[in-house]
């Protein structure tokens, strides 16, 4: 059986439009947006407010604020590739089952060698469960807390551990800054409103039954993996087997397990073999072509590991080491050039291609439209890529 083709412009149209990038395909609201698009990355605060202002029709800060921390219609969890995501609180059991539990098996493994090596108790796994049941107890009174403040309350959360004995980069952290986050991978806590602007990078603490009262069902784990498969499918589909690997973080055979209780057909983009869901091979209209402005680790930018198709050469400019993304400016469903704000507040682009003139007056507009959105507030991305340190001087 030939396998149905789709090249490179289906695939630039879905993305403008399913990923709401373009004018026309905007989205209503911040949760139909993370709903479509499964998740906004969460590492770097700023990034999933830059996301959505760049996708919803009338976005503020505050509107992504009040879904996530008055009517806690999305959560942050650590997820797919040990990454912080902002999702919807429904998908929440789905990624813990289908990736954060494994994950959580690792980082206390970790935790409890660092423990053991800083010599904090005799017996260091029975240690810990006891930190840990008394830091959630004094959470349970507080309702919201800093981990600063549950220190107070359990002095233990304080004590120093050294991290990488002998590195160049061994450092110190708190028992506190290890266990919280354990319990949010158990599924216990959740992080809760930042401590400053929603740029701010520290976050309180609240049980889970702030946001799922009966806390997250424990969904088996082949369950999660093809639920979360056949939705990253519905987003980012049609896509090479290794692009939901490297996205998910699963094995190639977990993937494959995954991708067997999902109802697909394989399809050819221009000569790679990749799979689509069974029901999803309709044409997309093109858009208009349009500007974009997008953040570092944005989730159109980093859905994929295979990128050629929409990043084209730019992939040294605008990416760090590890594999970061760094903002992005996109013209008609690809990206030529990156931005950043510098320290005036001045947002800069710069093209790494010739565009035209009308693509690179719309570019400019898109850029001073972000300029003001941002106002007086300063970003700074997490992850510092070569174009973005340059542009922001």
């Amino acid at each position: 059986m030939t396998a149905v083709r789709l090249g490179v412009t289906e695939r630039r149209a879905r993305l403008s439009v399913r990923h709401h990038l373009a004018p026309a395909a905007r989205a209503d609201d911040v949760v139909t947006l993370t709903r479509d698009l499964l998740a906004l990355h969460g590492t770097d605060p700023a990034a999933a407010h830059l996301a959505a202002r760049a996708r919803v029709r009338s976005f503020s800060p505050a509107d992504l604020e009040r879904a996530v921390y008055d009517e806690r219609s999305l959560v942050r969890i650590l997820g797919m590739r040990r990454t912080m995501f902002v999702v919807p609180v429904e998908l929440m059991p789905v990624v813990m089952s289908a990736c954060t539990r494994a994950i959580a098996v690792v980082e206390r493994r970790r935790t409890v060698q660092f423990l053991e090596q800083a010599g904090v108790a005799a017996e260091v796994p029975a240690w810990l469960a006891e930190v840990e049941e008394a830091a959630l107890a004094a959470l349970k009174v507080r309702g919201e807390a800093l981990i600063q403040e549950l220190q107070v309350d359990e002095p233990r959360l304080a004590e120093q551990i050294v991290l990488a004995v002998g590195k160049s980069y061994e450092g110190r952290q708190s028992v506190g800054s290890r266990v919280l986050p354990l319990l949010a991978m158990d599924g216990r806590v959740v992080r809760a409103r930042p401590r400053g602007s929603w740029v701010s990078g520290q976050f309180r603490w609240a049980t889970v039954e702030s946001w799922l009262p009966a806390g997250p069902p424990d969904l088996p784990v082949e369950e999660a993996r093809v639920a979360l498969a056949r939705a990253w499918l519905r987003v980012f589909g049609p896509a090479p087997v290794s692009d939901l690997k490297w996205w998910s973080g699963w094995t190639l055979g977990q993937t494959r397990a995954a991708l067997a209780g999902v109802e697909m057909v394989e399809v050819d983009l221009d000569g790679v073999p990749a799979v689509a869901l069974i029901d999803d091979l309709e044409p997309t209209s093109a858009p208009e072509p349009f500007a974009a402005l997008l953040p570092g680790l944005d989730p159109s930018v980093m859905g994929w590991q295979a990128r050629d198709w929409f990043l084209g050469p730019h992939r040294a400019a605008l990416f760090d080491t590890n594999g970061n993304a760094g903002p992005t400016v996109w013209w008609d469903g690809r990206v030529v050039g990156g931005w950043s704000q510098r320290k005036d507040g001045e947002v800069v682009v710069r093209l790494l291609e010739d565009v035209g003139i009308e693509a690179t007056a719309a570019v400019e507009a898109e850029a001073a439209r972000l300029q003001e959105w941002i106002g007086p507030v300063r970003v700074v991305p997490r992850f510092r890529t070569p174009l973005e340190r340059e542009l922001s001087g």
